[in-house]
């Protein structure tokens, strides 16, 4: 493997960050994954975006994009594999053992994994555990993950690819890693942006190609659905067929399956949409 790291390629074996980073110590730092498919990725400037608004949040320099371009140049030209995870991580660097950051600026590490295409269709569960819409890093990508590690090890165990959490007051919010969309009374909804999701890249292009709604939705409305999908960089659009013990049917739904085809056409004419 290949990686860039602070202004450079490296391989695996020079590619060191200090045991001292701000994003090992105190997840201090934000991240992007995108889809890359021989040597091209999906998206890049709306996921440059993202990273961008998400280092404000957290009051870190906005990362120099001429450079995190490169960087991802580089790394897909050096593995040019059929389907990759394209990972831009952007930390606050050098730092003391607390969580006042240091001066020494940030660290840029982006890196590619080889990966495999998702199925059309997965299982989810429900968690207990709730999203913080109030919290100062809500819709932010950071690198403080631990809950998103935890409730997925919950998924696992239940034989589950995602968990759907609920936020503070009761409403849909999303999955570990994944925006949601329900289908109710032949409409497809999302929760906004205000419930503490995650502002997905994919999430926002299934938006503008389906034209689904943005609703406040209580968290039973995931009983109520006839359908349920969910959205994300590496999965795309993904029929959910069994929330916790509810079975959904035995195949994308005709709304989700017409949203999965809409998205795979129109992903394929645009690279960057």
């Amino acid at each position: 493997m290949t990686i860039w790291l602070d202004g450079a390629l490296r391989d695996t074996g020079s590619a060191k960050v200090s045991v001292f980073d701000h994003g090992l110590t105190v997840g201090d730092g934000v991240f992007e994954t995108l889809k890359a498919e021989h040597g091209r990725c999906f998206g890049l400037t709306r996921h440059l975006e993202r990273l961008t608004r998400s280092a404000r949040g957290l009051g870190l320099p906005d990362p120099d994009l001429d450079e995190v371009r490169r960087a991802c140049a580089a790394v897909l030209a050096a593995d040019p594999m059929p389907l990759g995870r394209l990972r831009i991580t952007y930390t606050g660097g050098l730092s003391p053992l607390g969580s006042d950051r240091g001066d020494a600026g940030p660290t840029l590490v982006v890196a590619l994994a080889e990966t495999t295409r998702r199925p059309d269709t997965t299982a989810a569960i429900t968690v207990d555990w709730v999203r913080n819409e109030r919290s100062a890093v809500a819709g932010l990508k950071t690198t403080s993950y631990a809950e998103n590690v935890v409730a997925l090890a919950a998924a696992a165990r239940a034989g589950a690819s995602e968990a759907l959490f609920a936020n503070t007051v009761g409403r849909l919010c999303e999955g570990t890693g994944s925006n949601v969309f329900v289908v109710l009374d032949g409409e497809l909804h999302t929760p906004p942006l205000t419930s503490g999701c995650l502002a997905g890249i994919t999430r926002a292009l299934v938006l503008e190609w389906t034209g689904a709604k943005e609703t406040d939705l209580p968290f039973d409305a995931l009983r109520q659905a006839e359908e349920i999908f969910l959205t994300s960089s590496l999965r795309d659009v993904q029929a959910v067929l069994r929330l916790d013990d509810r079975v959904l049917g035995t195949g994308p739904g005709p709304v989700t399956a017409r949203a999965l085809r809409d998205f795979e056409a129109r992903a394929a004419d645009d690279l960057d949409p």
